[in-house]
C-alpha cells in the first residue's frame, strides 16, 4: 500500500494541517516577546486556523464531492502556500490572525479533498489501515514541523514561516500522481446527496461521534498551545526544546496508531479502545503540572500521545463506516471541522483558567475534558 504514490502524495497533503499550527507553536514564546504580544490573545495566533478548518472543511467536503476533489485540492495547496508563508511578513496581532485564518480556510480544502480520495480509493479494512496511516503521517509531521519550526524559528522567528511554502510544490505532485477520476454530478444527484447527507450527520451518534471529535482536540490543543509556555516558564525552555517536546508527543500517536490501533480495535472493539485512549490521555495531562525534569517531561509527552493515537483513527474510521461511499468527502470533512473547531475553542475555554489559575490548572482543565469527552460518547449505546 505504501509503494502507491497517490498513498503518499495524499498522506503528505493532508499533513500539511498539521503543519498549520505545528511550526508557530514552538516560535510563540518568541514571537510574544519581539513583538511585544498579549500572551493571552497571542494564544489564538496558533489556534485561529482552526476556526477557519472547522468553518470551511464541511462545504468544501461537499463541493469536492460534487465537482471533483482535485478540483479543490490544488488550489487549496497553492493557496496555503501562499498564505502560510506571508504571516512572515506581518509584525502586529491582527494582520498576523488574518493570514493565519486565510491560511486555515486553504487548509479546510486540503483536509476535505484529500480525506475523501482516501476514503474512496479503499474499503473495509484497508480504509482502516490506509486512515491509520494517515494518523501516524500526521503524527510523524508532528513530530517534524516543530523540531523544524524551532530550529528554524531560533534564527528568527520570521523565518519559520518559510516552511509554509512546501504547499507550492505539493501542488505540483498532486495534479502528476492524482488525476481526477470523478464527474461532476447533476443538479437531482447533488440534491440527493444533500438529502442523505443530512441523514448521516443527523443520527444521535454521528453528532455524539462529531462532538467527541472536539473535546479531545481541546484537550489535545491545550499540549501544544499551553506546554511550551509552561516550559518557559518553569525550566526556561528554547525554541528548540519547545519543538523536542511537541515532537515526542507525537512519537507515540505515530507508533501507536500505525501498529497498535488496528489491532487493539478488533480485539476490544472500538469503544473500548477509545476509551483507553481518552483515559491515557487525562492521566498524563494531569501529571504534567507535577514535572519539573525535562525527561520526564518527554516520557509523559509520548504516553500522551499514544493515548491520542488510540482515540482519533479510531473514531475516524468509526465515521467513515457511517458513511455512503459517495459522501465520504462530506462526511469525514465534518469530522475534520469538529476537531478543528475544538482546537480553537481550547484557547477560549482555557485562557480564563490561565488568568484566574495559572498554567498548572489549565492542563487539569483539559484532563477533565478529555474525561468528558468519554462520557459523551459511551452515555448511550449506538
Amino acid at each position: 500500500m505504501l509503494s502507491d504514490p497517490r498513498l503518499l502524495v495524499l498522506l503528505v497533503a493532508g499533513s500539511l494541517t498539521t503543519m498549520a499550527g505545528g511550526v508557530v507553536a514552538p516560535i510563540l514564546p518568541e514571537m510574544i516577546q519581539q513583538l511585544n504580544l498579549d500572551p493571552a490573545l497571542a494564544g489564538n495566533l496558533v489556534s485561529l486556523h482552526c476556526l477557519t478548518i472547522a468553518l470551511f472543511s464541511p462545504p468544501l467536503g461537499i463541493v469536492a464531492d460534487r465537482i471533483g476533489h482535485l478540483r479543490v485540492l490544488i488550489p487549496s495547496l497553492i493557496l496555503y502556500g501562499l498564505f502560510g508563508t506571508a504571516g512572515a511578513f506581518m509584525h502586529s496581532l491582527m494582520p498576523l490572525l488574518v493570514v493565519r485564518g486565510l491560511l486555515g480556510a486553504a487548509s479546510g480544502g486540503i483536509a476535505a479533498a484529500s480525506l475523501g480520495i482516501l476514503g474512496n480509493m479503499y474499503e473495509g479494512e484497508a480504509r482502516s489501515q490506509a486512515l491509520g496511516y494517515a494518523t501516524s503521517t500526521l503524527t510523524i509531521m508532528g513530530i517534524a514541523f516543530p523540531l523544524l519550526g524551532g530550529w528554524v524559528g531560533s534564527f528568527h522567528w520570521q523565518w519559520a514561516f518559510g516552511l509554509y511554502g512546501i504547499g507550492l510544490p505539493m501542488a505540483i505532485l498532486a495534479a502528476r500522481f492524482l488525476p481526477e477520476k470523478s464527474s461532476p454530478k447533476t443538479k437531482a444527484d447533488a440534491k440527493d446527496a444533500g438529502s442523505k447527507l443530512r441523514q448521516v450527520l443527523g443520527r444521535p451518534y454521528t453528532l455524539r461521534l462529531l462532538c467527541t471529535l472536539s473535546l479531545v482536540s481541546i484537550a489535545m490543543y491545550a499540549v501544544v498551545i499551553y506546554a511550551p509556555q509552561y516550559l518557559k516558564q518553569t525550566i526556561d525552555a528554547t525554541s528548540v526544546v519547545n519543538g523536542i517536546v511537541l515532537a515526542s508527543r507525537a512519537i507515540g500517536a505515530a507508533i501507536i496508531s500505525a501498529f497498535g490501533t488496528k489491532k487493539l480495535a478488533q480485539r476490544w472493539g472500538r469503544p473500548k479502545t477509545v476509551a483507553i485512549g481518552l483515559g491515557l490521555m487525562a492521566l498524563t495531562l494531569s501529571t504534567i503540572p507535577i514535572l519539573h525534569q525535562l525527561g520526564w517531561i518527554l516520557v509523559t509527552a509520548v504516553f500522551f500521545g499514544m493515548g491520542f493515537g488510540l482515540v482519533l483513527p479510531t473514531l475516524y474510521g468509526t465515521l467513515a463506516n457511517l458513511a455512503p461511499p459517495d459522501l465520504k468527502s462530506s462526511v469525514l470533512a465534518a469530522g475534520t471541522g469538529a476537531g478543528f473547531l475544538g482546537q480553537f475553542i481550547s484557547p477560549i475555554l482555557l485562557g480564563p483558567v490561565l488568568a484566574f489559575c495559572g498554567l498548572e490548572w489549565v492542563f487539569y482543565a483539559a484532563a477533565i475534558v478529555a474525561l468528558l469527552a468519554g462520557v459523551l460518547l459511551f452515555a448511550h449505546q449506538q
